[in-house]
């Protein structure tokens, strides 16, 4: 396994391309690696830090006729783009999912999905053998037990894939707080999607824009 180190092995918004998962109704149900709107929360960030730095993103569905339509969360952020619909479990196996990344010209491919173990593994651990560099996001992800998340994540990582959070990847897309335009949309994805961390810039705004009361004496 090549060791993940260095500045070049840190995510690039130019070089990366974002595919999602099975973010639907059949697999929230039984969702118990997280609590389910803590996902959905995560994911819809996910999507907005995306577009923020204009990677691209793939969304995907199994049998969305049965198993629920991607989540609105999601879908708002991409209006009008195509979900495309799958038979196949893995999504690596599904040709026009893996021809919609190729045709990006991309190699640092971040994957979230529902579940963990299954829909996320599959495609990363075929992906990775292909010679892909693969990132798997894991709290905008999930499976059917705490178990069972925690296991795919060892078996993926063993394979030779990086572990990231969203907020973390964010951070390692924008690199530099003085890209202001950038800078300027994430924060407004983190006072939406961030928890305390938005809660507190908006904070640090109030005070940044409160008036020092004049000296009494």
């Amino acid at each position: 396994m090549t060791p993940r180190n260095g500045l070049d092995s840190l995510l690039r918004p130019e070089d990366s391309v974002l595919v999602l998962i099975d973010h639907q109704p059949y697999q929230l149900a039984n969702l118990n690696s997280h609590e389910p709107q803590m996902v959905i929360n995560n994911t819809a960030g996910l999507a907005k830090a995306a577009k923020a730095f204009a990677v691209p993103t793939i969304l995907t569905t199994v049998l969305a006729e049965r198993g629920g339509l991607l989540f609105p969360q999601i879908t708002d952020v991409f209006p009008g783009q195509e979900v495309i619909d799958r038979t196949f479990i893995n999504t690596w196996e599904d040709q026009k999912v893996v021809d919609a990344v190729k045709a990006t010209g991309r190699k640092q491919l971040i994957i979230a999905g529902l579940w963990t173990e299954v829909c996320v593994a599959m495609p990363t651990i075929q992906a990775l053998g292909e010679g892909w560099d693969v990132t798997v996001i894991t709290d905008a992800s999930g499976g059917v037990s705490v178990e069972a998340h925690q296991v795919a994540i060892q078996r993926m990582i063993a394979a030779g894939a990086n572990m990231m959070t969203w907020v973390a990847l964010a951070a390692e897309w924008q690199r530099d707080w003085a890209r202001v335009d950038t800078a300027i949309k994430m924060t407004e994805v983190f006072t939406q999607h961030a928890g305390g961390s938005g809660i507190a810039y908006l904070w640090e705004q109030q005070l940044l824009n409160t008036p020092v009361p004049a000296n009494a004496g």
